[in-house]
């Protein structure tokens, strides 16, 4: 009998092929809402997923559940060890899509030292006079302090690097480098001119950028968020752009996403807003897509699965 995966119906069209290919048929879906998923029943061998929190029930409901792949890195909108207890796999694809994040972080980067975003906007306006009042920075001999340094982090340090910028890390274990310096987490606040963040949520890093955090930041230093929404508390970040202790942020990821259109967010021009496009490009969308195809096509083949984050007995 052929395996049956449950795929967005606006997934690439490569990872579509991938699982045909292998022998796989497709069940598209327009969104993987838990109602959704809970129609399909025992149709369900394997899962690529996105966004959606997959809650503890929806395993009742899809019996032959074996592998739920997530297209992307994250996966904290699944419950790896509550599915190992259910016999499934929850997979990632952690060499996809590394590359094209830290390419979308030194763009922010780049958009926040020199105003780009703001220059924009007030020119549309009609508005010359603003750059005069309103001037950027150079980046060469800043210190950029990256919280969290696996793939993404390292990649966004060796090409900031090149920037001639100063780099500090917090990771919870060192790393081979010659581009970083791995220092406290508090050090990397207080001597950092950007911090961007590209941890996983835990519950020791979810709301780590809270009140306490923004104070000890150095005055006028700007935040990147690419990681997770979680790890920054969305009010203490209000707070401290408004007291001015901010400079200005970047931020791809939100406790709620998409963003509430009433979301306080908006009101400030200093903050670039972006609805989680960090690996929207063509390549990592083919490059993640395949990578999770591939993942069920060796979990429902029988094989070991390559970046599975949880065991199944």
């Amino acid at each position: 009998m052929t395996k049956r995966v449950v795929v967005p119906e606006n997934w690439q069209q490569s990872g579509k092929d991938y699982l045909t290919e292998h022998g796989m048929t497709l069940i598209e879906v327009p969104n993987e809402h838990a109602d959704t998923l809970r129609q399909l029943g025992d149709q369900v061998d394997g899962i690529v997923y996105m966004l959606d929190p997959f809650t503890e029930n929806l395993y009742q409901a899809l019996p032959n559940l074996k592998v739920i792949a997530r297209h992307g890195v994250g996966y904290d909108n699944i419950d790896p060890q509550v599915a190992a207890k259910q016999g499934v796999y929850v997979t990632i694809t952690p060499q996809a899509n590394a590359s094209t994040v830290a390419e979308t972080t030194l763009a922010d980067i780049l958009a926040l030292s020199k105003n780009l975003f703001q220059d924009s906007q007030h020119m549309r306006q009609g508005d010359s006079n603003y750059p005069q009042t309103h001037r950027g920075f150079d980046m060469e001999g800043k210190t950029l302090g990256i919280f969290g340094f696996g793939r993404i982090g390292q990649l966004v340090a060796q090409k900031a690097s090149a920037l001639g910028m100063t780099i500090l890390y917090t990771n919870p274990h060192p790393r081979e480098t010659t581009f970083a310096k791995q220092v406290a987490f508090d050090e990397l606040l207080q001597q950092s001119d950007i911090v961007t963040l590209h941890a996983a949520v835990t519950p020791d890093t979810r709301k780590i950028m809270d009140q306490q955090a923004f104070a000890k930041m150095k005055p006028g230093a700007s935040l990147i968020n690419l990681g997770r929404g979680a790890l920054v508390d969305e009010t203490a970040l209000i707070d401290a752009l408004n007291s001015k202790r901010l400079r200005a942020a970047a931020l791809d990821v939100f406790d709620e996403e998409p963003l509430p259109l009433d979301s306080p967010l908006y009101q400030f021009d200093n903050i670039l807003l972006t609805p989680h496009i960090a690996s929207n490009t063509t390549e990592s969308m083919n490059r993640m897509a395949i990578g999770a195809a591939s993942e069920v096509v060796r979990v429902l083949s029988g094989e070991q699965p390559q970046w599975a984050v949880n065991k199944v007995q």
